[in-house]
């Protein structure tokens, strides 16, 4: 079996009030740091935004997850087209690793060459409460299968639908 059967796609809780994603994605190591770090490359899986690639650097991250898949898919209700968060770079090692404050939390983005491969490890520190990690274990899944569809030029599934889908997955594998 190789690497990437190895993988769980699904979030993991590895501590209190905390996930950690795994993706093995195609390389190189610069084309994944550019869809992490480039606001027109990050939109298409994730949010767009200005991002100062200094330690304290401010960002924002703008949300039109509608805009992510054609078709969107079907939104769930309390969801608007748009959502925008202001934060600020925590940690910057090019090519290596980016941090970003999330409200009270903390994301990284680690990156490990592996051959022509590259294993994108998400951590999301300090989430609130067990409806967040969720509903957060799904975003991240979700956003994550879609930069794996762009890196790969496939064409993802609908957003909103995989969403859906897996926040009731993530329903009954987050502990109470």
């Amino acid at each position: 079996m190789n690497e990437h059967a190895k993988l769980n796609a699904y979030a993991a809780v590895v501590e209190q009030a905390t996930l950690k994603l795994e993706r093995l994605l195609p390389g190189p190591a610069e084309r994944v740091w550019s869809y992490l770090t480039d606001s027109e490359l990050r939109r298409q899986w994730l949010a767009s935004g200005p991002m100062d690639l200094t330690i304290d650097g401010p960002m924002e991250l703008v949300w039109r997850n509608d805009e992510l898949t054609d078709p969107p898919g079907a939104r769930p209700e309390g969801f608007g087209e748009e959502h925008r968060m202001q934060s600020r770079v925590t940690e910057i090692d090019p090519l290596r690793k980016l941090a970003f404050a999330w409200g009270p939390g903390e994301v990284s983005f680690t990156l490990e060459p592996k051959g022509e491969d590259v294993l994108l490890t998400v951590i999301h520190k300090r989430i609130s409460d067990r409806a967040n990690m969720v509903k957060i274990g799904a975003g991240w899944h979700a956003h994550l299968d879609i930069l794996k569809a762009r890196l790969e030029e496939a064409d993802p599934k609908p957003f909103w639908d995989v969403w859906s889908s897996l926040r009731n997955e993530y329903e009954t594998m987050i502990p109470a």
